[in-house]
């Protein structure tokens, strides 16, 4: 089942008897993100499960740390994209601008199989530390690199590693993006006040992330498949009185692994099992909360 989604007004826990907690009496929403990155790391000095090397100013790029990234755009993105649509499921991917640039069929391709495309930024950046003037021409620079490679217009975004500055929220709002997900702070869409304006969050998790459990070598892909159903039955449990969202992370070189591929599977066979799941793009998960009298507000915006 695919739907649109939203959430629960105030701090109060809401009642379902309207059954519009979300899009067509949904009882739990689950939203993927599909991160797009093999091709738009620096040549050197990315993260990678390769030990760190003080290269040479004579060695421009890490040969072998490369070939890693590569494999998402080679074998990762296109085998996640037939999992998804032997699943029925709709994905957010966030697409850093080179990465669309440099492979414009596949960032298409993500787009015609029905995924929405997010912004991640042109490159890997310490957008934290940029001026407003700076972050500004960044931001645009990464809508347009991903907008001239799918056709689409970028409405949510996702900044390197979540660390977004002072100055981020205002200038995604100013450029017309409708929702960020650089909050772990909820379970939940929610909305908070930017310039006096409303702003939808859409959560991303860090406990259902697979370059955390997976390429940060701490967990197998069984037991990354254990940590996702045992997150997705406790909020199928909550979402019987009040909104839940389940959030979930696959990176285009970590979950495109075949092994990791065959968890997803299985998680994706359990979800869909269950009466009432919906998987959602996060854009439509944001309008349907802009929409809803159910969403949640926060008083503060962090």
């Amino acid at each position: 089942m695919t739907a649109v989604g939203g959430a629960a007004k105030g701090a109060a826990k809401g009642t379902q008897a309207d059954g519009q907690f979300w899009p067509n009496g949904a009882r739990l929403v689950i939203s993927i993100s599909m991160q797009f990155e093999a091709g738009g790391q620096p040549p050197k000095g990315a993260d990678s499960p390769f030990p760190k090397v003080d290269f040479p100013a004579s060695v421009k790029s890490d040969a072998v740390a490369n070939t890693w990234f590569a494999y998402g755009y080679r074998e990762g993105v296109p085998r996640m994209l037939d999992l998804w649509d032997k699943h029925g499921v709709k994905v957010t991917s966030h697409m850093i601008g080179e990465a669309a640039r440099r492979h414009p069929e596949l960032a298409r391709e993500i787009v015609r199989r029905g995924h929405e495309a997010s912004g991640h930024g042109p490159r890997w950046s310490s957008q934290y530390a940029m001026n407003r003037n700076d972050e500004r021409a960044f931001l645009i620079a990464g809508r347009d690199m991903v907008q001239q490679a799918t056709g689409e217009r970028t409405v949510g975004y996702n900044c390197n590693w979540l660390r977004r500055g002072p100055n981020t929220l205002s200038l995604l709002q100013e450029l017309g993006f409708v929702y960020h997900i650089d909050d772990v702070s909820r379970d939940e869409p929610f909305i908070e006040q930017v310039d006096g304006k409303d702003f939808v969050v859409v959560p991303y998790t860090l406990r259902n992330n697979d370059i955390l459990l997976i390429e940060g070598r701490n967990y197998s892909p069984q037991q990354f498949l254990d940590q996702i159903k045992g997150e997705f039955d406790q909020l199928y449990e909550e979402a019987g009185t009040r909104r839940r969202m389940m959030s979930i992370s696959a990176h285009d070189r970590i979950s495109g692994t075949p092994q990791m591929v065959r968890a997803w599977d299985e998680f994706l066979t359990y979800a869909r099992g269950k009466a009432g799941v919906a998987f959602m793009r996060k854009d439509d998960i944001a309008r349907y909360a802009l929409a809803s009298p159910l969403t949640l507000r926060e008083s503060e915006t962090i």
